[in-house]
């Protein structure tokens, strides 16, 4: 799907995540690890949450199979009957966090002291105000990524951080009404993308009735679709919630640590996943089923696993380096960068097993199995509730142990033949090379100069690349595709 966008389209999407990290540097500028920090990440990041949980996913899964055999009237007459229960559904929960803010704040960020609760519930009331808005953007996206649109989409995001980048300035210079200011700044940021995707979608004629005669999917399959893609985002996202109790700025570096974990799952990992799934649908669908799926799915798997493998080896040799660069900024102390590439670190090793998740789910979502991996999430959701972790890198051992809990749960739901979909010569070249990497790393360290950890980094990658590339065919395959 992505190769198809073009390069333009390539270059929107990185620029996408590049803006991403600025907007998180600029708020790490403005307000460091604190307790000011913790309300402004909470603030700007619940309503996409939000919508990405309840919303963006289910609809994708469910609309856009719809809509590949509608004609354009009656698409655009599905997205206003849905476009209304969204902004429904967006009022009834603003509504609901604007009375419960207070019980919210003690849920999401505990470590708040009692001094700056009134600021984060005025901070929630924000969110709230957004929260509609972000649904709407959710169906607006789903509408872009139907008519293939990609320049449409990724700007969009571009366009929603631009602004909120500006506010997050603004806002380091303006402390006493920091709040208002980035609260203002999210309105904005919010109203400005669902502009850009308006005018981005194809116009329409209204057809008098035609909404009202449009079927929609029943309620269980908005719920498996918002739950398959929903509890994937309320892993870390909880993981934040349970370091914040740590104290005031616990929340901001647990999230700035994700981050770092975060790029490469998604320009990386993630995008594999995507290249990947339609040949192995395809292959799944065919006459041969199973065995016309084998050699996309380990050239899947090989490629998503390498890159993975690659990913962690760039960010254990030169975590210090990257957290600097990234969030060492105004009003960040170097105790807390510290913590972000510790952590960060610690959490790069969650890659590996979702690499092997991420193209496994395109086989259950091939079969229609999707419920086992719904389950499997659930569980680990739960456990991650019930063993209440402690500090972020205690955390962010939980999160490397659930993912890869749910790598075998994953795999062994392919059924009998999934030991032959695994590239064992890439899997066991990059993760032996990456083992290596890091005894060796215990045993002498990093480079303690910043500008030595970036070539380490560099060449432990490239290292780890190459000798997979030589020992695996599935590898080479997948790289000429």
């Amino acid at each position: 799907m992505f190769l198809r966008a073009g390069v333009l389209s390539l270059a929107l999407l990185l620029a996408s995540r590049v803006a991403g990290l600025l907007r998180e540097s600029a708020m790490a500028a403005a307000f460091g690890a604190s307790g000011r920090g913790d309300i402004a990440i909470l603030m700007l990041t619940l309503p996409d949450w939000l919508a990405g949980v309840l919303a963006s996913g289910a609809l994708a899964y469910v609309l856009l199979p719809a809509w590949a055999h509608e004609d354009a009237g009656r698409v655009a007459a599905t997205q206003r009957r849905v476009g209304r229960m969204l902004l429904g559904l967006g009022l009834a929960l603003a509504a609901l966090l604007a009375l419960l803010h207070g019980p919210a704040v003690a849920v999401l960020a505990g470590g708040l002291p009692q001094a700056l609760h009134p600021e984060a519930g005025r901070a929630l009331l924000w969110s709230a105000l957004a929260l509609p808005l972000a649904l709407l953007a959710s169906l607006g996206m789903t509408r872009l990524q139907h008519e293939r649109d990609f320049v449409g989409m990724y700007a969009s995001n571009l366009v929603v951080n631009g602004v909120l980048i500006a506010a997050l300035l603004v806002a380091g210079f303006a402390a006493p009404v920091a709040t208002l200011v980035v609260g203002i700044g999210l309105l904005l940021a919010m109203l400005a993308r669902l502009a850009w995707q308006y005018q981005r979608q194809r116009p329409f004629r209204r057809v008098p009735g035609l909404a009202d005669s449009t079927a929609l999917p029943a309620f269980p399959v908005w719920g498996w679709a918002a739950a398959a893609a929903g509890l994937p985002l309320a892993l870390p996202f909880v993981a934040r919630s349970l370091a914040s109790q740590q104290g005031a700025g616990a929340l901001a570096t647990f999230n700035y640590a994700w981050k770092l974990v975060e790029l490469p799952l998604l320009l990386a990992v993630q995008l594999v996943g995507t290249l990947a799934l339609g040949p192995i649908v395809q292959a799944l669908r065919s006459a041969d089923g199973e065995r016309a799926a084998a050699q996309p799915l380990r050239r899947g798997f090989a490629l998503a696993w390498t890159l993975a493998c690659a990913a962690v080896a760039g960010l254990v040799m030169a975590g210090p380096a990257i957290a600097q660069l990234l969030f060492g900024w105004g009003r960040m102390d170097a105790r807390a960068v510290e913590h972000v590439a510790q952590w960060g670190s610690l959490g790069s090793w969650s890659l590996l097993p979702q690499a092997l998740v991420t193209i496994a789910l395109a086989v259950l979502a091939a079969h229609e199995r999707m419920r086992v991996a719904v389950l499997a999430y659930a569980v680990a959701l739960v456990v991650l509730l019930l063993a209440h972790p402690g500090d972020g890198a205690h955390l962010m051992l939980w999160l490397d142990g659930l993912w890869a809990a749910m790598a075998v749960v994953v795999l062994a739901a392919l059924g009998p033949g999934w030991r032959q979909w695994l590239p064992w010569r890439a899997l066991v070249s990059a993760g032996g090379i990456l083992s290596l990497l890091q005894a060796g790393l215990l045993v002498v360290g990093r480079p303690e100069r910043h500008a030595l950890q970036w070539l380490a980094a560099a060449a432990a990658a490239a290292l780890t690349i190459a000798i997979t590339w030589w020992a695996s065919a599935d590898l080479r395959g997948a790289l000429r595709r």
